[in-house]
């Protein structure tokens, strides 16, 4: 059970760390910093910060304001992501 828990935890870990690393890629393609993709998805910075370093796990309205802020559809930020 515990082995289980622990190779869950990696996957999500996995999950978020790719999320996250596909935020700060097409971010860095917009040009945009990560103090003005916070102000344009009304989140704070160091959120999205987290989110890109993989140790957040934003709900789903962050998501798509992430989304929207970037100009991007769900499932270009979700590219790569494996479950």
């Amino acid at each position: 059970m515990i082995e289980r828990m622990m190779r869950s935890m990696r996957n999500r870990d996995r999950i978020l760390l790719a999320f996250g690393r596909n935020v700060a890629r097409i971010r860095n393609q917009k040009g945009l910093s990560q103090d003005k993709l916070a102000e344009k998805a009304d989140l704070d910075r160091t959120f999205v910060s987290g989110i890109e370093r993989g140790v957040r796990n934003p709900g789903i309205k962050s998501v798509l304001r992430i989304a929207r802020a970037l100009g991007v559809a769900l499932d270009e930020l979700c590219k790569g992501v494996d479950a």
